[in-house]
């Protein structure tokens, strides 16, 4: 696999502190450049900013789509972990007291791309993934 590129992503948040809180200290991720109405995080190696907005999340029906049995947010993102990096952040979360829109568990066991995979929302309801595959060449497995 070539060397990857960071992503960027900005994504809106009407509580600044409290979503500033919950990506540098439940998350654990490092701050970078702020002004008064953004913050970026270096985001498992990628640019998250988060902008302050007046437009509520939740104003949005959500939509979902069935996948392995459990209903995936959509829009949602959120990164690729190794496997123990997903075991400890997801130990974590639940030591946090994290509410989980899908708790954690292995998908597709003992198929082609078995990933542990887990959903949440950040204080202001934008979807996370957090994801990790027993075989990291199965990332873009077929089958």
């Amino acid at each position: 696999m070539k060397k990857l590129n960071s992503f960027h992503l900005a994504i809106p948040v009407q509580n600044l502190a409290l979503c500033r809180e919950f990506y540098g200290q439940t998350l654990g991720c490092a701050e970078g450049r702020s002004a008064e109405k953004w913050v970026d995080f270096n985001f498992f190696g990628h640019q998250l900013v988060i902008h302050k907005t007046s437009k509520s999340q939740e104003a949005d029906k959500p939509e979902s789509n069935p996948v392995d049995g459990h209903d995936v947010p959509i829009p949602h993102f959120g990164v690729v972990l190794d496997w123990g990096e997903w075991m400890d952040l997801s130990e974590r979360l639940k030591t946090w007291g994290i509410h989980f829109i899908i708790e954690p568990y292995i998908r597709f066991k003992g198929e082609t791309g078995e990933q542990a995979t887990m959903f949440f929302l950040d204080p202001d309801g934008n979807a996370l993934e957090f994801k990790a595959f027993k075989e990291i060449d199965q990332l873009f497995a077929k089958d």
